[in-house]
């Protein structure tokens, strides 16, 4: 059964909507590619996947071992190669508000690095990733 039914509106732009939920994305061209870039672009969804990933695992195992992450915020920069044209690197830098011993922080990093779609992006993509503790 579909998970995601996507719908092309002309002007380089698509929406996609999730089938269980009914939740609605729009995508648009960039401009570096023939759009307006008023909406994400497909391969900004992907950067923004990886760190939305990444977070959602760090959740779970912040439940699973009792402490938190809440109020985590992550900044992501996705640098495009020109030939082919596609996603080169994936910079992700998470801001976590609170500080964490040596063992708590490998217990994040882990998580994050083991997330489904970490493991889905094709390894010539190089990801840049960054954890700051202690940050408000």
């Amino acid at each position: 059964m579909a998970t995601i039914k996507t719908r092309y509106l002309g002007n380089l732009r698509t929406e996609m909507t999730h089938l269980q939920s009914g939740s609605v994305v729009l995508t648009d061209a960039p401009t570096d590619n023939n759009g307006k870039g008023e909406a994400f672009s497909p391969t900004d969804l992907v950067a923004g996947a990886l760190a939305s990933c990444m977070l959602t695992i760090m959740g779970i195992a912040a439940n699973t071992h009792g402490f938190s992450i809440e109020g985590t915020t992550v900044e992501i920069t996705k640098i495009m190669s020109a030939t082919p044209r596609r996603i080169g690197e994936i910079v992700v830098t998470f801001n976590i508000p609170q500080e964490h011993d040596a063992k708590t922080r490998a217990i994040i990093e882990n998580a994050a690095k083991t997330c489904p779609v970490e493991h889905s992006l094709h390894p010539d993509i190089k990801r840049t990733i960054t954890f700051n503790y202690g940050t408000k």
